[in-house]
């Protein structure tokens, strides 16, 4: 005997907001990637294990960290360059009170895109 259904209509259904869902770990469609996930990266496309690939990303970022540090350009083929620039000390307004403030001058990182990456966004 076949059972008789009952309609759907007799309550409506609870709406879950899309931008809420917890992402799945190693989800492609997360905006931003983990340092974690990189060195998963790494370790799949080459013959290094996780604890050697940490390591070789590791060492990179220091290497970039010491030169930006050092005040060179970090170049990086098909990504971009990193390079210090200076900023002048310069009058601003504290939010809320109107207050008008000195900001002193200082030192920024600056990122400018390389053309083939920019060309294939």
């Amino acid at each position: 005997m076949a059972k008789a259904s009952k309609p759907a209509a007799s309550k409506p259904a609870a709406k879950k907001p899309a931008a809420k869902a917890a992402p799945k770990k190693g989800a492609a469609s997360s905006s931003k990637i983990a340092k974690t996930q990189i060195i998963d990266m790494v370790a799949d496309k080459t013959s290094l294990n996780k604890k050697q690939a940490g390591d070789a990303v590791a060492t990179m970022l220091d290497a970039i960290v010491g030169a930006l540090r050092g005040g060179q350009s970090v170049g990086l083929p098909g990504l971009g360059t990193l390079s210090v620039a200076q900023t002048a000390a310069r009058t601003g307004v504290r939010p809320g009170t109107s207050q008008k403030i000195t900001i002193p001058a200082g030192k920024k990182v600056r990122f400018k895109v390389a053309s083939t990456l920019k060309g294939t966004l």
